[in-house]
């Protein structure tokens, strides 16, 4: 009766997970596709709890009552500039529950081995299900904890890392040792020879060095990625984790744990596959870490940035008849997206028409500009993403840029030694006019110098977003 009611419970939380996935892709339908996952997760937990094998449901509820608790507290206090963040910090987790219940995993394996009948035959849940398994059966669950270990420890410093490089804790520069990627090949392979010897001999100091190794792998990987590239490796990190959860799924004989960490793992593997396309980037340099560095000294620019009041800016508004606004980190940092949409109303009440382009890549995670956006409520039909747009600037009278640097950066295109050389970017200036709204004249998140700001039809509109955008405002009625 436990394990039928379980079965069907996992059941009905896998498919509430799946349509929690696929209402994900619609700004509509977004809101109820977080209920289902939200119902989902609390059925998975309650059917585990009250489920076969199960015991010490008071610690057990008190421990999900802290974690929900610091859960809110957190949600609560994060502000959607942070989310990239907390994003990486949550995969740091995930990673680490993978290594904890892998040790677990190994610990009962060890204990039951020492038993004589009576022992086992006095075992329930997961030990019992050890204990019945044949030597094939424990050479496979060996497999399943070795992996399990491996990608959770490579998760969890990667994402830490990553946690760091969003939050500006650590240099957002691509950074490796010497040796570069003959270390991590090295840890690689010696973690592989550490996989036969555990499983040819009881002990689990190879399980521990083999975790040394995945956390030094996990930290090198990440931390030789440059900033530009930052929101490709959440969406992988994100992958990661899934098929850290789905390994110690298997571990555990969970089907529930199997089939989200497969969703999450390929749903992340394939976000992280579009946006490389998007990028131009290699899928497989991507997993290895092996992109996000110059290949030689990057192109002089030449010029000078030529600034512009927010009376110039807005004339210019007022004379054009189509606009492109163009969003970045800097608009998520001054949360300045209400303005931005309040001067999108004004200018269509104008009869202007006014769009919006979005990278790929745009801000720190995937569709970051987009919840944004979504946020300040702006029609989603003036929304587009770059390949839907890039074709229409030359066309355009003026494109506003806000506190976007890599995704408008024509370097990407007429640099060869430029860590985003060969990119896809929006063709901004292409435009008639542009202006740019930034702090002031530094290099940005990833350090790459952008010739856009030096060219003749583009004009700096320094300041912080909000308050350049409030200056606006007051000029266009």
């Amino acid at each position: 009766m436990e394990y039928g009611f379980t079965t069907a419970a996992y059941v009905v939380a896998a498919v509430l997970f799946i349509l929690s996935l696929g209402g994900l892709s619609g700004q509509e339908s977004a809101k109820r596709a977080v209920w289902y996952g939200i119902f989902g997760m609390g059925l998975a937990v309650l059917a585990t709890l009250i489920g076969p094998g199960a015991g010490l449901w008071w610690l057990s509820v008190i421990l999900i009552a802290g974690g929900g608790v610091i859960g809110y507290m957190l949600a609560k206090k994060v502000e959607m500039t942070q989310m990239p963040e907390l994003v990486a910090g949550m995969h740091a987790l995930v990673g680490l529950a993978a290594v904890f219940v892998g040790y677990n995993a190994e610990l009962v394996m060890n204990n039951v081995a020492g038993l004589d009948q009576a022992g086992i035959d006095a075992l329930k849940g997961f030990s019992a299900k050890v204990a019945a398994k044949s030597s094939v059966e424990i050479a496979i669950l060996q497999v399943e904890v070795f992996l399990g270990v491996f990608i959770g420890a490579i998760t969890f410093t990667g994402s830490v890392v990553a946690y760091g490089k969003l939050s500006g804790k650590l240099t957002s520069a691509a950074t490796k040792l010497p040796g570069g990627h003959f270390l991590n090949a090295g840890a690689g392979l010696a973690s592989l020879l550490l996989l036969f010897i555990y499983m040819g001999s009881d002990g689990g100091w190879t399980l521990l060095v083999m975790s040394l190794l995945a956390f030094f792998i996990g930290y090198h990987l990440i931390m030789g990625i440059g900033g530009a590239d930052m929101p490709v490796v959440v969406s992988m990190l994100n992958s990661y984790s899934g098929w850290a959860a789905a390994a110690i799924g298997f571990s555990l004989g969970n089907d529930l744990l199997i089939v989200v960490g497969a969703l999450v793992g390929s749903s992340g593997a394939i976000l992280s596959y579009i946006m490389c396309k998007a990028m131009n980037r290699s899928f497989i340099s991507v997993i290895l870490g092996g992109f996000g560095g110059a290949a030689g000294p990057a192109m002089e620019v030449e010029g000078e940035q030529v600034a512009i009041d927010a009376d110039g800016v807005s004339q210019a508004l007022e004379d054009a008849d189509s606009i492109v606004i163009i969003p970045g980190y800097g608009m998520a940092v001054a949360q300045a997206q209400q303005n931005v949409a309040e001067l999108t109303r004004r200018l269509r009440a104008k009869g202007k028409e006014v769009r919006f382009a979005i990278h790929p890549v745009a801000g720190r995670l995937p569709g970051h500009m987009n919840v944004l956006l979504a946020e300040a409520k702006v029609p989603y039909d003036i929304v587009l993403e770059m390949d839907e747009i890039n074709d229409d600037f030359p066309d355009t009278d003026v494109a506003i840029v806000i506190g976007s640097n890599d995704i408008v950066n024509p370097a990407a295109q007429e640099d060869p030694n430029s860590p985003i050389a060969g990119m896809p970017v929006l063709e901004c200036w292409k435009a008639k006019q542009v202006f740019v709204s930034k702090r002031g004249q530094g290099t940005g998140y990833s350090g790459i110098e952008n010739p856009l700001f030096y060219k003749e039809n583009t004009r700096m509109y320094y300041g912080d977003a909000k308050a350049s955008l409030d200056e606006l405002l007051k000029r266009i009625d």
